[in-house]
């Protein structure tokens, strides 16, 4: 009874699922709601950060030149912001073109008349800045000011750092709640196994006399859960598909959402499918040790 035959458990765990057939599809049911709602929270936490992430590629700065600097100093300049640590591009602005940013950004309001006057020479050379790190924006700006030959620098550090807010928050929750969930499913899985477990008790108890092993007796229950588990998994991520598409749709056809950039199924169907296999073997195989473990003490 000692040696192990992996065949044999195998066999037995298999065999199980069919022999408790209505506790085998709650505990598949069970494992599916439980994925599909720590899908859904780990998928919305993913678009959030790519929306945000998407945001925060547009955030930039602008670096107002001192009026006495000629193109070469300008140049040179230019090379030397680049050169700033976190500093991603720099596309020099001039007065000519600012001046025609003004106007076509204005063109529709009741004071466009006034842009269309508008010397260029009341505008400044500029750079617009990218950083590559918008949580590094800050020391980005205090490192501009010092540039000799930048007369001034505008900012809006409080957007920046509310975008690195919002983004922190929303993945410090969706981990907790997923980790939550986690914890949760597999006591679910583990107290519905359990019932499927009481009524081998007797089975349980005679191999135990019999002097096989606790290892050998858990190993046909740790196969019947991950097989559980898997099969709640495949089942779980096609469902998680057709909502997400589903999702996907709605936000394509309405335009009040167009802000969000929801990213295609197929970019994470991959990383999705691994995280549903892994959880899904984890909470099932999991679930199973904690069902029998107050069974084996014989």
């Amino acid at each position: 009874m000692r040696q192990y035959n992996t065949g044999y458990q195998f066999k037995e765990g298999f065999h199980s699922i069919f022999a408790h057939g209505l506790m085998s599809f709650a505990a598949v049911c069970m494992i599916v709601a439980c994925l599909i709602i720590m899908g859904s929270f780990s998928l919305v936490a993913v678009n959030l950060d790519n929306t945000l992430g998407d945001l925060e590629a547009q955030n930039e700065f602008t670096a107002y030149i001192d009026d006495s600097l000629s193109e070469t100093e300008i140049q040179k300049l230019q090379s030397q912001i680049e050169a700033i640590p976190n500093v991603s591009t720099v596309t020099f602005v001039s007065r000519e073109q600012a001046l025609q940013d003004y106007i076509q950004r204005y063109s529709d309001s009741e004071n466009s008349d006034l842009f269309q006057s508008l010397p260029q020479e009341v505008l400044r050379n500029r750079f617009q800045i990218h950083v590559v790190s918008i949580e590094d924006i800050s020391s980005t700006v205090q490192s501009v000011e010092q540039v000799n030959g930048i007369a001034k620098v505008r900012a809006e550090l409080e957007i920046a750092q509310g975008f690195v807010a919002v983004r922190n928050v929303a993945s410090a929750v969706a981990f907790i709640l997923v980790m939550l969930l986690l914890v949760i499913s597999l006591f679910i899985i583990a107290n519905t196994i359990k019932l499927t477990t009481f009524h081998r008790r007797e089975e349980i108890a005679i191999m135990k006399m019999c002097g096989a092993t606790n290892w050998f007796i858990r190993w046909p229950f740790i196969f019947e859960g991950m097989l559980l588990g898997f099969a709640g998994a495949v089942i779980a991520f096609f469902i998680q598909w057709g909502i997400y598409s589903l999702i996907l749709n709605a936000v394509a056809n309405y335009g009040g959402l167009q802000l969000l950039d929801i990213i295609p199924f197929r970019n994470l169907a991959g990383r999705l499918g691994v995280t549903f296999g892994g959880a899904g073997l984890l909470i099932g195989g999991g679930g199973s040790l904690l069902a029998i473990r107050k069974f084996l003490q014989v």
